[in-house]
Formats: C-alpha cells, structure tokens, sequence
C-alpha cells in the first residue's frame, strides 16, 4: 500500500492535514540565488584579495552597519534623496506625458523625438560644467542632471509603446463611439502599460546614477561625499558600503514600482525576464 500525496482542502485552514505549503516563486529564488551568488563571489574576491582597494564583502556590510547606527547614512540621505525625489517625480510625470503627445501625434514625433534621442546619447559629463555655469551648485542643477538622465528613456519608451498600440483596438474603441480621451485611457494606456512601466524602471534606475554623479561632480553632498571622502582617505569599506546602499535602494523601488505596476494594471501583464 503505498502513501498518498496530501492534498489541499478546500476551506481547510493553513497548516492543516491535507493542506500544501505554497512554494515561493520562482523568480524569488532566482533573485535569492543570484544574491548569494554574487555577495559570495564579492567575499572571495577581496579576500584573494583582487585589489588592496577592494574589501570584503562583510567588512563593507560592517561599514554599513556602523554608519547606520551612528547617523552618519541617514543624514547623506536626507541630502541626496531631494535632487533624486524631486527629479524622478518630474522625470515620471513629464516623460510620460510628453510620450503621449509623441506617440499619438506625428508632427510632435517629429519635432521632439531626435531632441530625447540626443540627451539620451549625448555624454553627461560634459554638460554639468554647462548646468554649473547656468544654474549654480545647488539644488536646481542636481534636479536637472536627474532629469537628464531619466526623462528620455521615459519619453521614448512611451511614445514607442502608444505608437505601437494595435489598431484594432484603437477601431473598435471608435466603432463603440468612444470619445478620443476614453480611447487614450481605457485603451492606448493599458494596452501600453507593460512598455511605459519598464521605461520608467529604466529612467529611474537612470535617475539614481544621475543623482550621485551631480554629488560627485558638482558640490560632494550627501552618499556622494561619503564616496569622495572615504575614497581620500582610503576608507574603501566605507566607500563600498556607500555605494551598495545606493544600488540596494534603487532595487527596493524598482520592485515597489513592479508591483504597482502589478496591482494598476492586473491582467494586463505580458511577464518579465525573472519570472
């Protein structure tokens, strides 16, 4: 007599009899995997070591630790978060909008398209002397240089993706008499959401470079003077652990916009890479 597989109950509470423990998705080990992976590849390579500028992975989550429990991150961030939150929400807003106009009209496709197609290849570093000669070291040209570096992935993105939204969707909004206004959000928007939500991850992921290139090239605030200070006086842990911290925030935001994008648009997913 062999021994059946439990199966779940309907109505049965979680962990009893006859119920199956839901497994975790598969992009969430991958994501795991992929960590472990890469912290154990960083631990090996500076302990071989690669570089005597190159620590641990440990001894920099150890610098981590201590400049977060003695304020010194918290007060880098509330300094570098205003150019970058300020900035992102221009970029998302603007981008956005202005890939509409793009993408459903094809005089300002042609006008406004090789104008992002320019700033999206053209070399930031050249151009934050031109943004310090015009507006200053202070806020306004962090915010541009975020904007820079965001808002043409955004707008390209999203004229792209309206521009090729299925005519045949768009006919048949027209063919129920709907108003153009009701074809643009019931129809052109969602249809579009999938390639609109990953230009955003894109232009955001953007943004954040930008802002902690604006702290290395403009006036050292924020993570970016902790990057140019600790690198001076040959903190490399410190230094390291700066720049993990930035990388991790912009990970946690990008799958908390992943998942707004989920809950917006539910049922509209077309899927990612990971899952």
């Amino acid at each position: 007599m062999t021994n059946a597989e439990p199966t779940a109950v309907p109505g049965a509470p979680f962990g009893a009899p006859g119920t199956k423990r839901p497994l975790p998705s598969r992009a969430l080990v991958l994501k795991i995997v992929s960590a472990l992976i890469l912290f154990g590849a960083w631990e090996i390579a500076g302990r071989v070591p690669v570089s005597l500028a190159f620590p641990t992975f440990l001894e920099s989550m150890g610098a981590l630790f201590r400049m977060a429990v003695d304020g010194t991150l918290w007060t880098a961030y509330a300094e570098t978060l205003q150019p970058l939150a300020v900035g992102v929400a221009i970029s998302a807003v603007l981008g956005i909008a202005i890939g509409l106009w793009v993408g459903l009209s094809d005089f300002f496709d042609w006008l406004f398209s090789p104008i992002f197609i320019v700033m999206q290849a053209a070399p930031l570093a050249a151009l934050i002397p031109l943004l310090v000669l015009a507006y200053g070291i202070g806020l306004t040209s962090k915010v541009l240089v975020v904007c820079i570096m965001a808002m043409p992935v955004i707008v390209l993105n999203t004229a792209g993706a309206v521009r090729n939204t299925p005519e045949s969707m768009k006919e048949m909004g027209k063919a129920f008499l709907a108003s153009d206004l009701s074809i643009i959000l019931k129809i052109i928007i969602p249809a579009a959401s999938p390639v609109i939500f990953a230009g955003l991850r894109l232009g955001i992921s953007a943004g954040f470079i930008g802002a902690i290139l604006a702290e290395l090239k403009i006036t050292p605030t924020g993570v970016g003077d902790i990057i140019t200070y600790s690198r001076s006086i040959a903190d490399y842990p410190s230094m390291y652990a700066a720049i993990f911290s930035i990388i991790l925030l912009a990970v946690l935001f990008l799958n908390l916009l992943e998942k707004t994008e989920a809950v917006l648009f539910k049922g509209n997913q077309r899927g990612y890479v990971s899952d």
